[in-house]
């Protein structure tokens, strides 16, 4: 493997904000990747650097970009949000989302490198005039991490206690309309004999009043266990019937990937980013309205459609970590105009 003579600075200024997010993960997959290329790396901007990682587009992002940039120092910009995945997330998000598109073309302007996860979302970023080259390259997963144990699934399964004909469905996320769940809380009450489980936290004072309402009103079916950790994640994953993907937009799915490594069965919104990328009926289950989900849902928990978590798992190697660590060495030597 080619050695870089170089030191990259993850930047993590408001990380703390993010901590429990996607953005949050794929900063921990940096980390895995410059340790599997062998380059040294810091999380501490008064250390020596010659590269910079940014993964937020917070106003401390956008300065420490410039100070990099003044002192002559390269800044690959992560190119994780758009406008479009902006909209239908938190309070008042849509009315200031087109404030948001010139923010996002301010900060990523800065930056001498783009990486955004996905083709899908290089397509729209290429919308937003940055003049900036822009490269897809995916958050990666962990394959070794994220691989099916039924020691792991059994301690899921009895921690909530469910029994070994219960059929569970999981999903995980911010709690806002984006992802899906209102329609998630409401296919739970087309199904009580399921239990569903939701992952993921978000601050009250930025949940809509339509999801708070959908979440007061759940029925006694659907759980809201909070934020877990990766190996809480992982006991879920294994011991879950299907992971129900209803997101209305996505950069990529860091969650998704983890679930395809866990040859968990997959159904997912038919939207347009898992279009080319995940052929419906060979690499997961797709459905588009709520009554598709309706109907898809008992014929995968019931084995009446064939299983595709063996394609899914195939899938995810093909993004494991190491791999997208060998992509990102050779995206660095463009930086470096090597």
């Amino acid at each position: 493997m080619k050695h870089f003579d170089m030191k990259v600075l993850l930047y993590t200024g408001s990380e703390k904000v993010f901590t429990q997010s996607g953005i949050g993960e794929a900063l921990r997959h940096q980390k895995k990747m410059l340790k599997n290329l062998n380059i040294p790396f810091t999380e501490n901007p008064d250390e020596a650097y010659d590269v910079v990682h940014l993964n937020t587009v917070l106003p401390d992002s956008l300065w420490m970009a410039r100070k990099a940039r003044s002192k002559g120092k390269k800044v690959i910009y992560y190119g994780h949000s758009t406008m479009e995945d902006f909209m239908n997330s938190f309070r008042g998000s849509n009315l200031v989302a087109p404030l948001f598109k010139k923010w996002l073309q301010t900060c990523y302007r800065q930056g001498d490198m783009i990486i955004t996860p996905t083709e899908y979302s290089k397509e729209l970023l290429l919308g937003y005039d940055l003049n900036k080259p822009i490269f897809s390259l995916s958050n990666g997963v962990d394959t070794t991490f994220f691989s099916k144990s039924k020691k792991s699934g059994d301690r899921f399964r009895k921690k909530f206690a469910l029994t070994n004909t219960q059929k569970a469905i999981i999903s995980v996320g911010h709690l806002i309309d984006r992802k899906g769940i209102i329609d998630f809380i409401a296919l739970a009450a087309k199904y009580p004999e399921y239990s569903f489980y939701w992952f993921g936290n978000t601050p009250k004072s930025l949940i809509t009043s339509a999801v708070q309402k959908a979440i007061n009103q759940a029925t006694s079916n659907v759980h809201f266990p909070g934020f877990i950790s990766p190996e809480e994640l992982h006991d879920a994953y294994s011991g879950c019937d299907l992971f129900l993907f209803m997101t209305y937009e996505e950069t990529e799915g860091i969650v998704l990937l983890e679930a395809l490594a866990n040859e968990t069965p997959v159904l997912v919104r038919d939207i347009p980013i898992y279009k080319k990328w995940l052929p419906d009926k060979e690499v997961v289950y797709k459905a588009r309205t709520q009554s598709e989900f309706e109907d898809v849902i008992p014929l995968i928990l019931e084995e009446k459609l064939p299983s595709l978590t063996a394609n899914g798992r195939q899938e995810a190697l093909r993004l494991d970590i190491k791999k997208v660590s060998l992509d990102l060495a050779i995206l660095y030597n463009k930086l470096l105009d090597v």
